[in-house]
């Protein structure tokens, strides 16, 4: 408990100088604070007792952070590559631990529309090579998305809803879309607030439901 307030403190802080950073169009201050973002909630969700899958997702995202910190195609695209591990980190984490909660079917028809919606509004304007690259990733993203609210409740189907609004923020730069002022402000605010909320629903949903207490009532369930 001494070491685990002082890290969320940490990455706290660390946010607040990225986004004061692109606030103020400082660009150190955005170079240093962002690569230390994950792996100090990584840490954190590690003291938490974070199960591995979910450890491997903030390691993926902490990946895609760095490469998308260079403004060439290449890097680009091996951002989203690893964000997109990241996810598949994530779907497993929801699998292997999560609990089927309400409302699946009209969230699946909500993410459903949304994501047939923004990848036919997207597609015109994206350049031809990352057409299919953003495709096949909002789908996975969407199915993240859709997953996390359905498996471990509202917390962190709130954080994968936000997301899904930080990547369609940049898909829309990369069609032209009309952009806020400091784009890039709101990209990391909903990115940093969704992988905060997916760490902290997926702890709420574990220290509700402990893997070992749902075993075991398994078992006791199935003995005569």
């Amino acid at each position: 408990m001494r070491v685990r307030h002082p890290l969320l403190a940490v990455f706290l802080l660390a946010a607040l100088v990225d986004l004061g950073s692109l606030a103020a169009g400082y660009d150190p201050g955005h170079l240093v604070a962002k690569p230390l973002l994950m792996p100090l909630l990584a840490a954190y969700a590690a003291l938490r007792g974070a199960p591995r899958p979910l450890l491997a997702a903030l390691l993926c995202g902490w990946g895609g952070d760095v490469l998308l910190l260079s403004g060439a195609e290449p890097a680009f695209l091996a951002g989203m590559a690893s964000f997109a591990a990241g996810h598949v980190c994530y779907l497993l984490l929801f699998t292997a631990y999560g609990r089927p909660h309400a409302h699946r079917g009209f969230l699946l028809v909500c993410y459903g529309v949304l994501l047939a919606g923004t990848v036919a509004v997207l597609w015109p304007g994206l350049p031809a090579a990352l057409r299919l690259p953003v495709a096949g990733y909002s789908l996975l993203l969407t199915v993240m998305a859709y997953r996390a609210g359905t498996r471990f409740g509202r917390t962190a189907g709130i954080g994968g809803a936000l997301f899904m609004l930080s990547d369609a923020l940049i898909a829309g730069g990369l069609a032209d879309w009309p952009q806020p002022p400091r784009p890039d402000l709101w990209i990391m605010l909903t990115y940093i607030a969704a992988q905060f909320l997916l760490v902290g629903g997926t702890l709420k949903a574990l220290d509700t439901h402990p893997p070992a207490a749902r075993t075991d009532g398994a078992v006791r369930s199935a003995t005569p």
